[in-house]
């Protein structure tokens, strides 16, 4: 069994309240801020000219991108060597910490597995210490998976189109809000605002999450 499916099978939920199901990778955490800095610390260029990541890694003046495999590589030895110098995103601590108060909260990432005692120590010390999954893929079955422990309403949150439609094909009844924590990267980011909520700030998202799940009336 993997690790991904044993995240699932020991993650509790309580069936009577509302699920926040949340990415880490800017939407908790301002990713492209850390890890332009870390590579820059392995004499890079991280430029933000587009919504990928690793077309975005060049040599300094060059114009074009570092090769994939070296970027899969800078990637890894992120988590490994610099994983936990991320800022978090603004207010999101607060906003989480506040529907924590009348909902479970899981936090899904894609982040790679020998990146998980780092991704959940610095989770733990900005505020975030909730259930951690790891996930790899399409987060849609993960998230059904979840949604369907609870009696109640779920919402997703992700920066990335790709996996908010995944959570539509296979969870179709759970909310689902685009957030992009980045500045730089907002303009850059693909959206369907007619199927997935975008919204940037999370005092905003806050807003909409618990009118979502109907917390207010809690």
């Amino acid at each position: 069994m993997d690790a991904r499916s044993l995240d699932l099978k020991t993650c509790t939920l309580d069936a009577h309240r509302p699920l926040v199901i949340v990415d880490v990778d800017e939407v908790l955490a301002q990713f492209m801020a850390g890890f332009g800095a870390f590579v820059a610390r392995h004499g890079f260029e991280l430029r933000v000219d587009r919504f990928a990541l690793f077309q975005n890694i060049y040599r300094p003046g060059e114009t074009e991108h570092l090769d994939l495999i070296a970027g899969r590589a800078l990637f890894d030895d992120f988590f490994r060597d610099g994983g936990e110098d991320l800022e978090p995103a603004a207010g999101a601590a607060d906003a989480l910490a506040d529907l924590s108060l009348n909902a479970n909260v899981v936090i899904l990432t894609n982040a790679p597995e020998h990146g998980r005692q780092t991704r959940a120590r610095w989770l733990k010390t900005h505020g975030f210490d909730y259930p951690l999954i790891i996930n790899s893929g399409p987060k849609g079955p993960s998230a059904a998976d979840l949604a369907g422990r609870v009696k109640a309403p779920a919402v997703f949150v992700d920066d990335l189109l790709p996996q908010l439609e995944s959570v539509a094909a296979s969870a179709p009844a759970v909310g689902r809000f685009q957030m992009v924590a980045d500045e730089r990267l907002r303009p850059l980011a693909p959206s369907a605002p007619d199927r997935h909520a975008r919204i940037d700030l999370w005092p905003d998202l806050k807003v909409a999450i618990r009118e979502a799940l109907a917390l207010d009336g809690r």
